[in-house]
């Protein structure tokens, strides 16, 4: 039996009917007996290149339609451990970055304020700043998991500080990441120089290239990102152009030589045993892939956070 919230089943209700809500959850912003809440950002005037990532939240609900409950893998039905809601989309004001960070922390607090974890869909990558700053409010100083094509660790683009390509060195000047538990993984593609890479590393965080993880094999990434963030709490930031375009087309900053979803699916399983308190999956712009499968590729891997979340959650009242 469902512990609390959970999905319309697809055997009493067809998938196809209904408003799109992600997975089939109820849209509900009460918080008392909520365990996870799926949250939209739809803010998307971060980019330095393609705009359009507004109008992901949207189509990653339509494409989870099709997600059911249980996850044979890790061998748990996720809502006969995880009470989960879709709380609907936090305000933004379009073009304006710092406004939109404002409300996107403010609008996550509440949340995070009932111990429930944040899932939040954006919206571009620039949109996490704001959610570490909510995140730090409630826990301090966070462990940090990015799966990413680019750092994102840039002092400023075109003279300005807040970007897509600029939050985690914001985060870090903040004092909202702990940088010894802190870990990128995927990068790759063209840069303008080494120190592109090299400004990560002198920030603190540990980078691991789409070649390093190529040469030593997902398992030694996931040893790697476990050892990295140990104990404590984890934000995990996921964007969608950690994929290769053949099975991410729609993003905004598309690179080659990128992952499958079934290799994105194993490192997210490999969290099992992290403890992840608030996560995102950003950068689905829908406009560039008119067969939907990016959304679609985003609405599963959020399912595999939700179900580590329900594995470490049964793990924890055994």
């Amino acid at each position: 039996m469902p512990k609390g919230y959970a999905p319309v089943s697809g055997l009493e209700s067809p998938r196809f009917a209904g408003i799109r809500t992600f997975a089939r959850l109820p849209h509900v912003r009460e918080l008392a007996g909520v365990d996870v809440a799926i949250v939209g950002a739809p803010f998307d005037t971060g980019v330095t290149y393609r705009v359009g990532a507004r109008f992901g939240p949207a189509a990653v609900r339509e494409m989870s339609a099709m997600l059911r409950t249980y996850h044979p893998s890790l061998d748990i039905d996720v809502y006969e451990v995880l009470s989960v809601v879709d709380y609907g989309d936090l305000p933004v004001v379009p073009g304006y970055i710092e406004d939109s960070y404002q409300r996107i922390e403010q609008g996550l607090l509440p949340i995070l304020e009932h111990d429930v974890v944040p899932l939040v869909i954006g919206g571009d990558h620039s949109i996490t700043l704001a959610e570490l700053r909510a995140v730090a409010r409630r826990y301090g100083r966070v462990g940090f998991i990015q799966f990413d094509s680019h750092t994102d660790t840039w002092d400023e683009y075109w003279g300005k500080k807040y970007t897509h390509g600029t939050p985690f060195r914001r985060a870090v000047e903040e004092g909202l990441i702990e940088t010894t538990r802190a870990i990128q993984v995927g990068m790759r593609g063209s840069l303008y120089g080494p120190e592109d890479l090299d400004q990560s590393r002198e920030l603190g965080f540990e980078v691991w290239t789409a070649d390093d993880v190529r040469r030593t094999g997902l398992g030694a990434v996931i040893e790697a990102i476990r050892r990295r963030v140990g104990q404590g709490p984890v934000f995990v930031s996921f964007d969608i152009d950690f994929l290769d375009p053949v099975y991410a087309p729609g993003t905004g900053t598309p690179e080659v030589g990128g992952f499958t979803t079934r290799e994105a699916q194993e490192l997210l399983r490999g969290l099992v045993g992290v403890d992840i308190v608030a996560a995102d999956m950003v950068e689905v712009l829908p406009a560039h892939d008119v067969s939907g499968v990016t959304a679609l590729a985003a609405a599963n891997l959020l399912f595999e956070i939700l179900a580590v979340l329900a594995f470490n959650r049964r793990g924890m009242t055994r």
